[in-house]
C-alpha cells in the first residue's frame, strides 16, 4: 500500500495573509434525510457534533460536520479513521435510504489566515463576506474564480476552504496571488 500524501505537501504562502495547504483531512460525504434521528445519531457518533444548521459548520474535539445541501453533510474526521467511520455509518444506516462515501483523497484543504482573509476570498467568491453577513461557523458552497469550493470561518481571521484535489495546485496559486502584499482593497 502506498503512503498517502496531500496535493502540495503543506505548501505555505506568506503575503497579506497566510495561505496553507492543510494536509490530509478525512472527509466523508453523507447524503440522506438530515432530519432522520438515525442519520443525526450517525453524524454525532462519527464527528462528535450535532447536525449543522443550513449553511453552518459545527466543530468539536472529534471533528466536524458541514452542511452542504438540504440532503448532504460533509463529515470532517481524522484521515486515518475515515474509511472505518464510513463503514460504521453504512452499517448504522443500512435500513435507511442514504449514501456515504469517503472522499478524503478527492479533496484538498486550505487555510486562509489573517486580518485580510475575507478580502482574499471576496476577490473571487460572489458571496457577501462582510462581518455582518458572514461570521464564525458560517459556510458557503460557491466558486473561487471559476473553481467549485466550499469555505467556512473557523475564527475571526481564519477560513478553511475545500476544493477538488484535481484543481488544488491551481487553487493554491489563485489564493496566493489574491493574497499578495499590497493587493487587498481593505474594503471589508
Amino acid at each position: 500500500m502506498s503512503n498517502a500524501v496531500s496535493i502540495l505537501n503543506g505548501a505555505t504562502f506568506n503575503g497579506a495573509v497566510k495561505i496553507t495547504e492543510a494536509g490530509l483531512r478525512g472527509m466523508i460525504t453523507l447524503r440522506g434525510d438530515l432530519a432522520s434521528p438515525k442519520l443525526k445519531a450517525a453524524v454525532s457518533a462519527a464527528a462528535g457534533v450535532d447536525m449543522p444548521a443550513q449553511r453552518k459548520v459545527n466543530h468539536g474535539p472529534m471533528g466536524g460536520a458541514a452542511w452542504m445541501s438540504p440532503d448532504e453533510v460533509l463529515l470532517l474526521v481524522d484521515y486515518d479513521k475515515a474509511e472505518a467511520i464510513t463503514a460504521d455509518i453504512a452499517a448504522a444506516l443500512s435500513d435507511e435510504h442514504h449514501m456515504v462515501v469517503n472522499v478524503s483523497d478527492a479533496r484538498a484543504v486550505f487555510l486562509i489566515e489573517g486580518a485580510g482573509a475575507r478580502e482574499v476570498l471576496a476577490k473571487g467568491a460572489p458571496v457577501d463576506l462582510s462581518p455582518d453577513a458572514f461570521g464564525v461557523g458560517d459556510l458557503r458552497r460557491s466558486r473561487i474564480g471559476q473553481l467549485a469550493a466550499a469555505f467556512w470561518m473557523v475564527d475571526d481571521e481564519t477560513f478553511e476552504l475545500v476544493c477538488f484535489r484535481s484543481v488544488g495546485a491551481f487553487m493554491f496559486d489563485w489564493l496566493s496571488t489574491a493574497a499578495r502584499e499590497g493587493s487587498l482593497p481593505e474594503y471589508l
